[in-house]
């Protein structure tokens, strides 16, 4: 019989705090960032704080991912390799890289996953990086369904997508626009955001086509609908994104997505949680109400007519609650059937298209009392970017994770013996030496009742048996002590049973797919120009942010501007525009430049 493919639903944690609940909430395994190098500067944590989380994990056999993913510059490999031996001393199961100097560093064995950040784009790239001993890679997230599928029959490593949150307008490790405007590279865990900012468009003869819009700003990435899709592709790792998002957003998208692929499981037995433990949760998940600049599928289908930007705002627009029926001065009624809060942050488009926020002070029914005035107008869509009681009930403790066990007591001379085996088959047995006496009352409930009080523990009791000669009297501390005893025996159990990965074997005579790396191959120390040339690269340029290259493009992205205002040369509807075209914003000039055939845009940056 096949063995069913590990599942692994993969959530991110800005600290120890957020992982456990995440872990609480559902999450096979956690990525978080360690004190430095991660790709997200402030969300670095301490080894304290990842040593705490990953024994917190481990209970559960789930796993915690370090992101070390951006490049380094040459007087970084001594402390990047300090750091990498603290990470595995502590337990640490992965290292998130995008810098191949790190696979050169004097390390211990530590697994390694190819981040995003390496852009992962074509199964020749992916067999090259399993080649070269990665334990797992992470797709670019434009990747289509059929292309994962082409990826997923070319290699054996387990191949990770991201099927949440927050969408990177350009291939992720391929935008230098930070780094070019202020000098904050986004491959060095600095990105300044420009794709949030609000540009002009001009044509190629002055005329402006949008004035002020968002137009790099994407939609976030919501593939609930889609994760049997997914799987059925290849995936095996599933990844929400956001590591500086906070604590609700986190339990909520887990919890979510945790209930979804129980789902599929227990109808595809060919399929398995890749952790231990059974969650529930006190509030029923949903999407919509945790942070979003709307969803799409991004290009899980290729290019379609679905809006996949969202060039009004690049704030979060939350649920959509219904729709301004009538004003007066103080108040406003909503036709909807959403309830609403006091205290619920509301949002909506104004009359010149501008966002707009406002809390509301007291909500009586549909009417609304907003806390300052606001001249919103009738037929009015309206959403919801902050539900007021969802949140508060997020504050409290919402999830718990349990492993199931089977507990039998049973006597032997002199004494009597509990023995517990987890849903693992982890098996431990405790004797405690105790005289015992027949009792006159029935004992058999009583004594079930006080081994199964694992309220305290990580286990649940499945199945008690009371396998005794006769119905003896036993002190209910006596069953305490060996309850105590036999959690204590399995948790130590269960920590050596647990395998952490080991680091795979590199295959130093696979050459890379290419034979040059220009600046996009983020080649910033010594040791990843070794590594390259002893895979065969014969000439590699260096980083963008170690030599700046002028006139080159800044942002790569299957994002199309043209397409997006309906201007598509290859639709038949096309309509054509004056080109060049040029993005403008507080005197900077970025050109914009498209590959039809490969259906891909570039930026450059236009010299002053």
């Amino acid at each position: 019989m096949k063995t069913a493919r590990r599942i692994e639903l993969l959530a991110p944690a800005k600290n120890t705090e957020i992982g456990q609940e995440a872990i609480l909430h559902g999450a096979d395994a956690v990525y978080i960032g360690a004190p430095r190098f991660g790709a997200r500067y402030a969300a670095g944590n301490n080894i304290a704080d990842l040593a705490r989380l990953t024994d917190f994990a481990h209970r559960f056999d789930a796993r915690v991912y370090i992101t070390l993913n951006t490049i380094l510059r040459d007087d970084e490999l001594h402390d990047a390799e300090r750091l990498i031996r603290q990470l595995y001393q502590i337990g640490a199961d992965a290292l998130i890289i995008q810098d191949m100097g790190i696979t050169r560093l004097d390390i211990p064995p530590i697994a390694l996953h190819a981040s995003t950040q390496t852009d992962n784009r074509t199964p020749e790239k992916v067999k090259f990086l399993e080649q070269c001993g990665f334990s797992q890679v992470v797709l670019a997230r434009e990747l289509s369904l059929a292309q994962i599928e082409e990826i997923a029959r070319s290699v054996d490593v387990p191949l990770e997508v991201f099927i949440h949150g927050a969408l990177c307008v350009s291939y992720s490790g391929q935008c230098y626009l930070s780094e070019a405007m202020c000098g904050r590279s986004a491959n060095r865990g600095q990105c300044a955001q420009y794709c949030r900012l609000p540009y002009t468009l001009i044509d190629g003869k002055g005329n402006i086509v949008a004035k002020e819009k968002h137009l790099l700003s994407l939609r976030d990435l919501n593939q609930s609908d889609r994760l049997e899709e997914l799987l059925d592709a290849g995936v095996s790792s599933l990844k929400i994104e956001g590591r500086l998002k906070e604590m609700a957003y986190v339990k909520n998208c887990t919890a979510y997505y945790r209930q979804q692929l129980d789902k599929i499981f227990a109808r595809r037995p060919e399929y398995r949680r890749s952790s231990t433990g059974a969650t529930t949760v006190a509030f029923a998940p949903r999407l919509e109400k945790s942070f979003n600049r709307g969803f799409t599928h991004y290009f899980l289908d290729g290019r379609t007519p679905d809006p996949i930007a969202s060039p009004d705002t690049p704030k979060s627009l939350g649920e959509y609650v219904g729709r301004v029926k009538q004003t007066d001065r103080n108040s406003f009624t909503v036709a909807g059937i959403t309830p609403l809060h006091n205290g619920d942050g509301l949002c909506y488009f104004n009359d010149k298209g501008q966002f707009e926020g406002m809390r509301v002070n007291r909500a009586e029914g549909n009417r609304i009392f907003p806390v300052s005035p606001t001249r919103i107008s009738a037929h009015t869509d309206l959403y919801r970017n902050l539900d007021f009681e969802f949140e508060k009930q997020l504050a409290r403790p919402t999830g718990d994770r349990r492993i199931d066990v089977e507990m039998r007591l049973y006597s032997v001379p002199d004494g009597l013996v509990l023995s517990m085996t987890d849903e693992c088959g982890n098996h431990i047995a405790i004797r405690e030496n105790t005289p015992c006496e027949t009792a006159r009352t029935p004992q058999r409930e009583n004594q079930k009742k006080q081994l199964g009080k694992l309220g305290t523990t990580c286990y649940t009791a499945v199945k008690i048996d009371i396998d005794l000669p006769e119905n003896l009297f036993i002190p209910a501390s006596t069953l305490s002590k060996l309850r105590q005893k036999a959690v204590e025996s399995l948790d130590r159990a269960r920590r050596i049973a647990y395998r952490t990965e080991w680091r795979k074997t590199e295959n130093r005579d696979f050459p890379y797919p290419q034979s040059r790396l220009t600046y996009l191959g983020n080649v910033s120390n010594r040791l990843a120009e070794q590594f390259y040339r002893e895979h065969g690269v014969s000439r590699i340029d260096p980083a963008f942010e170690a030599a700046p290259v002028q006139g080159v493009p800044l942002m790569f992205t299957r994002h199309c501007i043209r397409y997006m205002l309906g201007y598509c040369t290859k639709t038949p509807a096309g309509k054509q525009l004056p080109e060049p075209l040029t993005l403008l914003y507080k005197g900077e000039r970025l050109a914009l430049h498209f590959d039809c055939r490969a259906c891909e845009m570039t930026i450059q940056r236009e010299p002053k």
